[in-house]
């Protein structure tokens, strides 16, 4: 494979790459669009009442997050149907201290509906993960051509040199004295 043929197809693979990263961010997309839909159907924010003290399970706050804590707590949800267990709350929080919490349709404390923010990362991460799959695989296919292909070419080269060789060295006009050279 030549020098423009080999920069076209890394250019097409190039573009391969970018249009199956695209296709993958738009299909995480949509899929997490309708799992956050169908979720948030399910999930209600209601007010809780903390009944003791908030407890850092880990001993640490974690970094990069908003540093959590669990405490007891008690909520009705559905409605006039008491409910207590323990729940996520910042750190510190004293007993009797009203917060928002995420329950399912039981009103058994659940995660929330993912946000678009979280979409989008998940969404951004899978095209660009996706991208570099098919780029370098698509790479290293182009990558093998060209090397069999020179080693075709070389090979070639030698058969051609072969039959060149003698003529252009001047062996075929000593005759028989090429054997007696190389001794």
């Amino acid at each position: 494979m030549k020098g423009s043929r080999g920069r076209a197809a890394f250019a097409l693979v190039l573009i391969v790459a970018l249009v199956c990263g695209a296709v993958a961010a738009g299909i995480l997309w949509n899929t997490g669009a309708r799992t956050d839909r169908e979720l948030a159907a399910h999930r209600h924010q209601v007010k809780a009442t903390t009944t003791g003290p908030a407890v850092d399970p880990s001993g640490a706050a974690r970094y990069g997050t908003n540093p959590q804590a669990l405490a007891p707590a008690a909520w009705e949800h559905p409605e006039h149907v008491r409910r207590s267990g323990t729940v996520h709350v910042p750190p510190g929080t004293p007993p009797g201290r009203i917060v928002t919490i995420w329950v399912d349709d039981a009103g058994s404390p659940a995660r929330p509906p993912g946000s678009a923010a979280d979409r989008a990362f998940t969404s951004l991460s899978g095209g660009i993960a996706t991208a570099g799959a098919v780029g370098v695989t698509g790479a290293g296919v182009v990558l093998l051509v060209r090397r069999r292909s020179e080693g075709h070419r070389l090979a070639g080269w030698e058969r051609e040199w072969e039959q060149v060789e003698p003529v252009w060295s001047g062996r075929l006009n000593r005759g028989s004295d090429a054997k007696g050279d190389d001794e």
